[in-house]
């Protein structure tokens, strides 16, 4: 996926007046937003979603994409994650917006009983990690087992449920974690998938303390230290 990327300083732009962590509670142990974060953020702000729908943020953190949405016109927005803390952080960020958000806790494919959206945002956990990592407190929101896919996966065989009929998902990761995949899947059960955003960033700490282990399980070259993000679109096409 290498080439070229959005400027690093155009990511960290305030859009629609949301500076990037300033405006966030965020307690201890639950996931800071990063340029992962702000990348789909303007990706959902070109993406022309009709305003109205019922908004779903997966793996939502501190809750910025849920607020996201709902700035970019969602009438009801739900929220889920597995951290008791980053549950009561999410409600906390869209209450204090006005933002009357669903905030469920729990792995989304057991929590939402089948229920469908009109728009998924996802930042899920896809760093790869060694295997037998033991993923405790905060890292639960970046490992993603040995080829970063553990979530991943799982999103997306449950998006075709996720989606109503002409319903849009807009997904982050790194290409570590091998779009192609994401793309394949999402294109295998019926769905229209492609890359609409993408940046080239600095390795942040956890790929920092990880590039050596990258290289030797050849996910990255020698000396490698920047990553390639990626957003990709989905679009349940058919009824």
């Amino acid at each position: 996926m290498a080439g070229a990327g959005v400027a690093v300083r155009t990511i960290k732009q305030r859009w629609a007046g949301y500076p990037p962590n300033v405006m966030l509670i965020r307690p201890p142990g639950v996931y800071s937003p990063q340029l992962d974060t702000w990348l789909l953020v303007r990706a959902l702000a070109e993406a022309g979603v009709p305003r109205g729908g019922h908004a779903l943020d997966v793996c939502t953190g501190t809750g910025a994409l849920a607020v996201a949405a709902a700035y970019t016109g969602a009438a009801r927005v739900t929220a889920v994650d597995v951290s008791r803390s980053a549950v009561v952080s999410a409600w906390l960020n869209c209450r204090l917006r006005g933002i009357d958000a669903e905030v469920l806790r729990g792995d989304f494919a057991a929590v939402l009983g089948g229920r469908s959206f009109d728009l998924v945002l996802a930042n899920p956990p896809y760093v790869p990690a060694p295997e037998g990592t033991d993923s405790r407190g905060i890292a639960r929101a970046w490992d993603a087992g040995a080829g970063g896919r553990a979530i991943l996966d799982q999103l997306c065989a449950a998006l075709p449920t996720l989606l109503k009929p002409r319903g849009v998902a807009l997904i982050v990761h790194s290409a570590l974690s091998d779009p192609d995949s994401t793309l394949a899947q999402l294109r295998e059960r019926e769905l229209k998938a492609a890359i609409v955003a993408r940046a080239t960033v600095p390795f942040g700490p956890v790929l920092r303390r990880r590039a050596q282990w990258l290289e030797s399980a050849g996910l990255i070259g020698p000396g490698q230290r920047m990553e390639d993000l990626v957003v990709i679109r989905a679009d349940r096409i058919r009824q």
